[in-house]
């Protein structure tokens, strides 16, 4: 069933009710009454920069109200479903036609957006809080398709329908599907193009807000981003500010020693035709000369939940703050492309430098870990978990290196999957107090030389400028998602992440309204500058 975002039509009372005389009460009037309004007409298309009319009907006929739309005390006015006055269209002129209680409302196209679709109501505000609705109609303007939906919250629209309307239910299997961007006159829109789709994520799979991997057929470029096959649709469906892992994103790109982060954009996902909520179309982690530089080379994942097709745990040294080995997985080259020889040089390599890292002589200036690893950008990438307080880097979970050739060194980067527990106090109640990943996988280790920890001081501080722009920037996206956050969270409820986390909420703002978990990781955000910079 589609969803539209819902606009109503405001007819608000303005000055007393006209008084009639009702038969049959000795000649005593007694104020008209309020019973219904309902439109006449079910479709109103709008050309560009054009108009057109739908006719309503208010019964009682006699019932009183302002309809002057040139005053500036009308009383008759257009509003979005979230509570915001739409920018595609408005309300030019309202008058009394001819039938007892029939008025004709003029709509005009406002040329912000060509291409708009919705389904709309008229309603009576009898009060201060009280609203009666008609029924529903549609408005639409002249170019948009009778079977796209649209839903207009300042987003781009992206569209993908299954062969068949067959349903994605598996991580493994693709269904053949098609690929579509509305761009709603903020971005470029993409063409219809063939696709395969399936799930992806660990517990995010399992939650009813599905996450998905798209293929496309051909390489594409989206956004403005260097064209490419594979991206991601997240779900951030715990995530109440829709906005962790684009903050984090935002962060990584600060952070001038890693070689890639990806970018993303938030849109609205119709899948087969229904409304899906807010979703983050994101680059996925790939070895590409525009992703991560590594073609060459090597992508290793360390991941908790082991499901690489090729991994193994390196125990070698005390690895993490567990003492457990950390488990390494291969992402590039792709398992069928894997020669053992590779394989064998690449888990030797590993070895090799987790052997001299926890090593007796691991600070020697020649042979010693910065032999081994990329020190600036195992900075950097530090960095961006401490600041998000993002605790999976002591898992290790999504937690990635990469080397750009062999006889190079082990490169962190890049960063991936920002939304649990990420400025959470719930998850990670240490870091309202000091450092969080200080001991962390290899980190534990790498704190322990003296020069690595003046170095990640020395880092902070020239970063922590930008790092102080944060807060604008979530007060930006925090007003460019509150439209879709309206609709989203009218659709899925957040706190259903307890469910599949022992009965507890993960963020600890899962229950909270949109603006005031917003409001919370802002005041984590600011509070983790101010603990970092004490405890470095």
């Amino acid at each position: 069933m589609k969803r539209f975002a819902l606009i109503i039509l405001m007819v608000v009372l303005a000055a007393s009710p006209l008084l009639v005389s009702c038969g049959g009460n000795g000649g005593d009037e007694v104020p008209a009454v309020f019973k219904s309004i309902k439109p006449l007409d079910l479709t109103v298309v709008l050309p560009a920069g054009g108009s057109d009319e739908i006719r309503f009907q208010v019964e009682d006929p006699d019932y009183s109200f302002n309809f002057n739309a040139y005053s500036p005390e009308c009383n008759i006015e257009l509003r979005l479903q979230g509570g915001g006055v739409p920018t595609d269209f408005k309300i030019t002129r309202i008058i009394k036609t001819e039938g007892e209680g029939i008025y004709t409302a003029t709509i005009t196209d406002q040329g912000t957006n060509p291409i708009y679709k919705e389904s709309v109501c008229l309603a009576m505000k009898l009060g201060e809080s009280s609203l009666i609705l008609s029924k529903q109609f549609t408005v639409m303007s002249e170019s948009a398709g009778s079977d796209e939906l649209i839903v207009n919250t300042g987003l781009p629209i992206v569209y993908v329908n299954t062969a068949g309307n067959k349903s994605i239910t598996s991580k493994t299997t693709d269904v053949e599907a098609t690929f579509k961007i509305n761009g709603m006159g903020k971005t470029d829109n993409l063409e219809e193009v063939s696709c395969r789709i399936r799930g992806r994520g660990n517990t995010t799979w399992t939650w009813p807000k599905k996450p998905y991997l798209v293929k496309l057929d051909k390489k594409q470029s989206i956004f403005g981003l260097p064209e490419h096959k594979r991206w991601v649709l997240l779900a951030n469906f715990m995530d109440r500010t829709l906005m962790r892992n684009v903050v984090s994103m935002k962060v990584a790109s600060m952070m001038s020693n890693l070689d890639w982060t990806p970018h993303g954009q938030s849109v609205e996902l119709v899948l087969n035709g229904s409304h899906q909520g807010t979703y983050l179309l994101v680059e996925q982690v790939r070895a590409d000369e525009d992703r991560v530089p590594c073609e060459n080379g090597y992508l290793l994942e360390c991941d908790f939940h082991y499901d690489n097709p090729i991994q193994w745990i390196d125990y070698h040294g005390r690895c993490n703050q567990r003492g457990d080995g950390i488990p390494f997985g291969v992402k590039y080259p792709d398992s069928d492309e894997l020669s053992q020889q590779q394989l064998t040089y690449i888990k030797n390599y590993v070895s090799t430098a987790a052997t001299v890292l926890y090593g007796g002589n691991f600070t020697n200036a020649t042979n010693g870990y910065t032999k081994y690893l990329d020190v600036a950008s195992f900075i950097d990438y530090w960095i961006v978990f401490e600041v998000m307080g993002n605790h999976e880097l002591g898992n290790p979970g999504s937690v990635f290196m990469h080397m750009n050739r062999e006889g190079g060194k082990l490169i962190a980067g890049p960063v991936w999957d920002f939304d649990w527990g990420v400025l959470s106090y719930k998850t990670s109640p240490q870091a309202k107090y000091g450092l969080l990943n200080d001991k962390a996988i290899w980190y534990a280790r790498l704190f322990e030389d003296p020069a690595f920890k003046e170095a990640v001081r020395k880092r902070w501080n020239e970063v922590l400028p930008k790092l102080q722009t944060i807060p604008a920037f979530i007060d930006e996206t925090e007003k460019a998602l509150q439209a879709t956050a309206n609709l989203n969270f009218k659709m899925w409820n957040p706190a259903g992440d307890a469910t599949q986390n022992g009965g507890s909420i993960i963020n600890g703002d899962e229950n909270m309204s949109y603006n005031d978990a917003v409001a919370l990781l802002k005041h984590n955000y600011k509070e983790r500058l101010e603990v970092i910079s004490k405890s470095l």
